[in-house]
């Protein structure tokens, strides 16, 4: 039995809530609260597997309530937020820089035609973030059974001439987002390449994600439009429902095919448009996340030349999609973020890249 905690301050909601993963004979809803003082009790009275947390609540609000629970006693916690305002998702990602692993939509009432999808999409999140073991801090440092970590000076199989490398693009899932702002945030405003994201999201929150990035990085971050020219030293956020894709002339192209891996945007899609208009030419990084989306890609990316890097186990939230890559053999370099950073910053400097004419930004076909 997954053992959970809802936390939602409205009384109607939480009933709703209740009701939905109760449905489940899996999980087992342990307690309720309505303010995050009231969250925290029932934490550490019933020690559950998992917690899902409402943001704006009287007394105390989910985003302190997360901070206090993950120094306390970490818990997996899953937000399931109702509006999407500007506020609302600044506390969102706030709560994800506190310990927070996955984030929600408030699902759809029961006369909605999407309501049995948003009910599964919250049942199956809670049991998956139930299998996932949290710390306090996660440690940066390697654990002496973490897989090995190539030097930075190591020369990478069928590596491209240095002055070649011309695209930068990561994949990434759950647990992703602070990772993704922990590498952003480390390298350097001149940073020469365009660089290309996907990132598993729950759909309405990624303009909030591409705006709680901006804050933090040396660099513009922006969700893109169909067509659009990639320019160096920008990153492009894949926008909600939409899988991207770059052409070999840098234009990028978003469609609404069927989901990959169940997925769309899915890494898997973006990696392999790379894999054949720039080949060698390319850096591939895969993240934490669960699953398999991007892995098989990331060993192709590999094959045809590109520089490719998979976290490390030790400092991913979840090791199901970078390790399925490790596993395949498609991982050049096996790293921490901190080290993604300065191993990317150190390969195009060595690369000795430089920038081009800058583009338009917002340039379109």
């Amino acid at each position: 039995m997954v053992r959970v905690v809802v936390v939602e301050d409205s009384l109607t909601v939480r009933e709703f809530l209740v009701h939905i993963l109760s449905s489940d004979p899996e999980i087992e809803i342990v307690a309720t609260a309505g303010t995050g003082v009231a969250a925290l009790e029932e934490v550490k009275r019933t020690r559950p597997d998992v917690i899902t947390m409402d943001i704006h609540m009287p007394t105390m609000n989910g985003l302190d309530a997360t901070r206090i629970i993950m120094q306390t006693q970490p818990t997996p916690i899953v937000i399931v937020s109702g509006a999407l305002d500007a506020v609302e998702t600044a506390s969102v990602f706030r709560a994800f820089e506190a310990g927070a692993l996955a984030v929600l939509p408030k699902p759809f009432g029961l006369e909605h035609p999407e309501y049995e999808q948003s009910a599964a999409d919250l049942v199956q999140t809670v049991k998956l973030m139930s299998e996932v073991k949290v710390v306090r801090r996660r440690s940066l440092l390697p654990r002496g059974d973490a897989p090995p970590v190539a030097p930075l000076t190591a020369e990478p199989q069928r590596r491209s001439a240095p002055t070649e490398i011309q695209r930068l693009t990561i994949g990434a899932s759950t647990g992703g987002p602070p990772v993704l702002q922990r590498i952003l945030s480390g390298m350097p405003k001149n940073f020469p390449l365009p660089v290309l994201i996907v990132q598993h999201i729950a759909t309405g929150f990624t303009q909030g994600f591409v705006e709680w990035l901006a804050q933090s990085s040396n660099l513009p971050v922006e969700s893109p439009a169909h067509g659009q020219r990639v320019s160096p030293g920008r990153v492009y956020v894949a926008p909600d429902g939409f899988h991207m894709t770059v052409s070999p002339d840098g234009r990028i192209a978003l469609s609404s095919d069927e989901p990959e891996n169940g997925l769309r945007p899915s890494v898997s899609r973006l990696f392999r448009s790379v894999a054949r208009a720039y080949g060698r030419r390319a850096i591939g990084v895969l993240l934490t996340g669960m699953g398999k989306d991007g892995a098989l890609e990331l060993k192709l990316m590999k094959e045809q030349g590109a520089v490719t890097i998979a976290q490390d186990e030790d400092t991913s939230v979840v090791h199901g999609m970078p390790g399925e890559a490790i596993r395949l053999g498609g991982a050049t370099y096996i790293l921490s973020p901190e080290k993604i950073s300065l191993t990317l910053t150190s390969l195009v400097a060595a690369a000795g890249a430089q920038r081009p004419t800058e583009m338009s930004a917002h340039e379109t076909l």
